[in-house]
């Protein structure tokens, strides 16, 4: 045992756990921890970020592309309430981090000092984060952090993802005891939990008889690394995959089975393929409502009577929002090997009677929407055709490029036509659709892949929520790259209030009150004023290049877009907002057995 401070038992324990980064900001609760991180800046890097939404977002992204935990650091009060925001993103997600928070003094617990929340219970913090987190724990000793370290660590990454906080009064950092740090993790130490046999004999039953068979994989694949094992399975069985945006990826997405994202702004193959399929098997998705067209039956899914084989690493997921004919609680890495070995033997569908219509089937949806959507993509106008920013993006970003999509109208274009090469290299606020997420966590990424092109997408205003992350780009020499969909609005919800509401229209567009000329700060003026280079285009022609020179410069550079904001997304499915009437498909029609 050795006498230690309790920030020189947290830093020393992360250490050992070989977290390479703590995003954090200061303030008077966390000055001890700051210490301790001081003396260990050879084994663990302090970053601090502007604004500590950001620090969670940025901590969120790193996992998101690095599979490895980092951890962030706030102080008390304001500091620590600018949290929420980024942990709940993450929650949603099933992304996690370790958030470090201060408190007052466990002597003031319940005084009402600088900054304590005591009206129901003293030093009440964790109750701010309660509905966010995995855990939250609160030790008010330091002989109390190696336990609380040990647990922390292992429950955040074991089995379905989320942030864990460990909340620390601010005499805790500094006092000091004697203690013994927790063994370090095993590699592996979060184990993965497979199917019954049974279970595994059943689920390969239904999708070999079935005639018309589908797979959906979601955010547990890539949080598996199942890619590998996804593929083989698509390969031997020759059976089409739709996916969710945390999805991408995982099976290249220019492979001729994958068909795209499901839902409202998904493709017209995934959508049809969902609504006549026989045999559905989810995996590692959850049936939210933006992939399944609010629930309607015929728009996204007919379950039933389509049967549902539904596997989740995380029980309460399975079978939330649809009846089961299987469900099954397992890691979806473990399951699909299991299934793969089960699997010896049978033939794949294209050599199987009966399913000729249902391939016949696919090529004729892929071919309709592709012949649909392809003349935007080319079109050279002022301003740009999202179409047409999506396709030059594809096409200048090298596969292994990580892009970052922020929320708002522009991530319905990218979730539409978007074609992830490879696992864990498209990144979305999807489950909380958290602005600020693509804007800051574009850093993290970066960190987690150096060598790789980071490029965020990002709204107008979304960005100018965090535009502080410029400042930390040029701080610490972050190559990250930011494209400002430019349509001077809130786009996505100005297109829902005039389409819900009669064309009327209030607190949606950014407009110059002086003459009500849509108005924005001149984007690429205030990037130079950070010291990152940055450009304005307005001409389709013109972005291509500007983007590979971005690029090129392996410097932070903004580049401000403006695209047309009268060319909305199009779609397929539905999305309802009870009781506001709901949309129609704008290509094709809902379908009904």
């Amino acid at each position: 045992m050795a006498r230690m401070k309790g920030g020189e038992v947290i830093a020393d324990v992360l250490i050992q756990e070989k977290v390479p980064y703590v995003f954090g900001i200061c303030g008077h609760g966390n000055v001890g921890m700051l210490d301790a991180l001081y003396d260990r800046q050879d084994k663990i890097k302090m970053i601090s970020p502007r604004h500590e939404q950001t620090a969670g977002h940025m901590a969120d992204a790193y996992y998101r592309v690095a599979h490895k935990p980092v951890a962030t650091l706030t102080s008390c009060g304001p500091g620590s309430a600018n949290m929420p925001m980024s942990l709940a993103c993450a929650q949603a997600d099933s992304s996690t981090f370790l958030a470090i928070t201060a408190n007052v003094p466990t002597s003031q617990f319940n005084r009402g000092p600088f900054q304590e929340s005591y009206q129901h219970f003293q030093a009440d913090f964790p109750s701010v984060v309660r509905p966010y987190v995995k855990r939250s724990f609160q030790p008010s000793r330091v002989d109390m952090l190696p336990t609380a370290m040990r647990q922390a660590m292992h429950l955040m990454t074991s089995g379905r993802p989320a942030p864990v906080n460990l909340d620390v009064p601010y005499n805790v950092f500094q006092e000091e005891d004697d203690v013994e740090l927790p063994q370090p993790r095993l590699p592996g130490a979060a184990k993965r939990m497979g199917a019954s046999p049974e279970d595994i004999t059943q689920a390969a039953r239904l999708v070999v008889k079935a005639a018309r068979p589908l797979i959906f994989i979601g955010h547990g694949v890539t949080l598996s690394e199942a890619s590998v094992e996804l593929t083989e399975l698509v390969d031997k069985l020759g059976i089409p995959v739709v996916m969710s945006p945390n999805g991408m990826g995982t099976l290249d997405m220019n492979h001729p089975l994958s068909l795209g994202f499901i839902g409202r702004n998904g493709t017209w193959a995934a959508n049809q393929a969902g609504r006549h399929c026989d045999v559905l098997l989810t995996i590692g998705a959850r049936f939210d409502d933006r992939s399944s067209s609010s629930w309607v039956p015929g728009y996204s899914w007919n379950i039933p009577p389509t049967k549902l084989v539904h596997v989740d690493i995380d029980p309460a997921e399975v079978g939330r929002n649809y009846d089961v004919e299987l469900g099954v609680a397992a890691d979806a890495r473990t399951f699909l090997r299991q299934l793969l070995s089960e699997l010896n033997g049978y033939s794949p569908m294209p050599t199987r009677e009966g399913t000729e219509g249902w391939r016949r089937s696919i090529a004729e949806w892929k071919a309709e929407w592709e012949a649909h959507i392809a003349p935007n993509f080319g079109m050279d106008t002022s301003p740009m055709r999202p179409e047409r920013v999506v396709g030059d993006v594809q096409r200048i970003l090298p596969d292994d490029a990580v892009l970052v999509c922020d929320s708002g109208v522009h991530h319905n274009w990218f979730m539409q036509h978007w074609s992830a090469r490879r696992p864990q290299r498209m990144l979305n606020s999807w489950g909380f659709s958290a602005m600020g997420f693509g804007v800051s966590g574009v850093l993290g990424a970066k960190l987690a892949a150096p060598d790789s092109p980071c490029v965020a997408v990002v709204g107008d205003g979304g960005f100018t929520m965090t535009p502080h992350v410029l400042c930390t780009a040029v701080e610490y020499d972050l190559p990250a790259v930011w494209v400002i969909w430019n349509n001077y609005a809130w786009g996505a919800i100005r297109d829902l209030q005039l389409g819900a509401f009669g064309g009327r229209e209030i607190g949606t567009s950014f407009r110059n009150s002086d003459n009500g000329q849509p108005y924005n700060p001149d984007f690429a003026a205030l990037a130079k004023s950070c010291g990152v280079d940055g450009i304005k285009v307005s001409r389709s022609s013109d972005f291509a290049g500007a983007l590979e020179h971005a690029i090129a410069s392996n410097k932070p550079y903004v580049i401000d877009l403006e695209v047309d904001p009268n060319v909305k997304p199009i779609s397929v499915g539905t999305w309802r907002l009870p009781p506001l009437t709901p949309p129609e498909p704008a290509f094709g029609k809902p379908w009904r057995p």
